[in-house]
This record gives C-alpha cells, structure tokens and sequence, in this order.
C-alpha cells in the first residue's frame, strides 16, 4: 500500500442492521459513512428506516458514532497490516 491515501471496506453493521463503508486515511482518521445515515447527523428518514428495522428484528438499533468499535477495529488492522510490510 505504497503512497497510498485512502483505503475502505464494507461491512455488516448490525447495530443499524445495515451494509456500511468504513473509510481509513492515511492520517490515522477513519469514518464510517453509515454515520451520516444513521447517527447523530442523520436524515429525515433515518426513525422511519431504524423504526421498521427495530419492528422486524425485535431489538434495539443505534449507531455507535464515530468512535464505533468496528471502524477502530478496521482502522488498526489497516496500520498493523502496513507495519507488518514495512518490517
């Protein structure tokens, strides 16, 4: 990942029961773009899209925000994965 700048994945958030793309700079900062849809930030739609996923499911949906657990997990593995190549 030489001069890379940006690297990103998507994954399964079941927190809001969503596929979400978690974006990695090469400044160490990481968002997932899931937050703009479904934290603090969000749309109009996003009671009415959570609402009727936490009606089907049967369980609580929250989006965890910018300090989510998955997003830092991808984050150090990103930074681990290019310490490991540059050694």
């Amino acid at each position: 990942m030489v001069g890379w700048k940006v690297t990103a994945t998507t994954i399964y958030c079941d927190a809001v029961d969503a596929n979400v793309t978690i974006m990695v700079y090469k400044d160490r900062s990481a968002k997932c773009a899931g937050y703009g849809k479904f934290g603090e930030g969000f749309t109009k739609d996003r009671p009415n899209i959570l609402k009727k996923k936490r009606r089907r499911l049967d369980r609580k949906l929250r989006c965890e925000g910018p300090e989510c657990s998955r997003v830092i997990m991808f984050r150090d593995e990103v930074f681990a994965k290019e310490n490991a190549k540059n050694v």
